[in-house]
């Protein structure tokens, strides 16, 4: 009985022993975690604006690509169709074919001149025989009215001229714009490289239907790579351009590469409530691939020999206790996972007791 209670004693004391620790004197970094994937620089994915049966894949995986260099054909026979049709209008419409719709017109507004000139003329004569006495009332209404038709046609044949002339103008206009958008839809069943660079993948091949929907390939950079980063949105407000990110990646787990943050993208996504980073390498490995995945540490701000306490003796942000059973307040500063800044509140001779959980 007396060795079972010595052994129950024993157990309570080192059940009640308490942990203590005292400020010390070292360095800290306080950085935010990321994580995100390796992208190309100006990496894309390919798309078609049309849908069709791929007719020819000129690249392969690995390749250079250059601007404006054919990637994709995608069949454009009913297309060619099209394009024949608009070249038919262009020239049924043409000004030139048109020609003498507009002449006609010329010749009627010439005609109508004449026969008005000659009109007012005959007008002239019998108001001038009307006042010698030698015409009657009704023979120079007559002649006014004459007079009056020719002028109404004279004004509708050049109103006539206009209507022509501005429609045939529209209509070889038309045709013309019609012809340019036609060679524009046939410019889309060839799908060109934008940028001078590498296909990194062909998701198609000769002989598939695709839609705008379908990814026909991803193009990227030959050599320059970008780190893309998701941060959360608690954090993001600290991150600014500039600042320095430690990189691991995952195929370089034994290695730590330095890059520095080039673009905060300032919209969030909703779905994982974090923002889009982007960082670029300052000694990028001489080996590497796109969406190879990596951690990384953007860093915050790092002091020198300051006084650090562990994290889990803080009772709340500004409280420790001291050995006595004190409870004493604090200021704070930088912390990491582990450590965290004293500003003001404790010296390194001042002994702290861990919280009870």
């Amino acid at each position: 009985m007396k060795v079972i209670l010595l052994i129950a004693l024993f157990l309570t004391a080192c059940s009640d022993k308490i942990e203590t620790t005292k400020p010390v004197y070292k360095s800290i970094t306080e950085s935010v975690y990321a994580s995100g994937s390796v992208k190309g620089n100006n990496q894309y994915t390919v798309f078609s604006s049309v849908s069709g049966i791929v007719e020819s894949v000129y690249v392969t995986e690995n390749e250079p690509v250059s601007i404006g260099s054919i990637l994709f054909l995608i069949n454009n026979d009913a297309q060619k169709i099209n394009d024949k049709n608009a070249d038919l209008n262009a020239v049924y419409n043409s000004n030139q074919l048109n020609y003498g719709k507009v002449q006609e017109a010329l010749s009627q507004i010439k005609l109508a001149k004449e026969k008005l000139a000659n009109d007012e003329l005959m007008l002239t004569r019998y108001q001038n025989l009307f006042r010698e006495g030698n015409c009657s009332q009704i023979e120079l209404e007559q002649k006014d009215i004459i007079f009056k038709n020719s002028t109404t046609n004279y004004k509708s044949s050049l109103e006539k001229y206009s209507e022509i002339k501005r429609l045939v103008d529209f209509q070889a206009k038309q045709a013309l714009l019609n012809v340019e958008s036609s060679r524009e839809k046939t410019s889309n069943y060839t799908i060109r490289s934008t940028i001078n660079g590498k296909m990194y993948q062909i998701n198609t091949k000769k002989g598939e239907m695709i839609s705008p929907q379908v990814s026909l390939a991803i193009v990227g950079d030959k050599k320059d790579y970008i780190l893309e980063m998701q941060v959360d949105e608690y954090d993001i407000v600290t991150i600014q351009k500039g600042m320095k990110v430690l990189v691991v990646l995952s195929c370089y787990k034994d290695s730590v590469f330095t890059a520095y943050v080039t673009n905060i993208r300032p919209i969030m996504n909703l779905k994982t409530n974090t923002f889009t980073v982007e960082a670029k390498f300052m000694n990028q490995p001489k080996l590497l691939f796109p969406d190879i995945s990596f951690e990384a540490n953007i860093i915050i701000n790092s002091k020198d020999k300051v006084l650090l306490i562990p994290r889990n003796y803080l009772l709340n942000e500004t409280t420790v206790t001291l050995k006595s059973g004190v409870k004493r307040k604090i200021k704070t500063g930088l912390k990491d996972f582990e450590f965290i800044e004293i500003r003001s509140g404790l010296t390194s001779k001042d002994e702290i007791i861990l919280p009870e959980k």
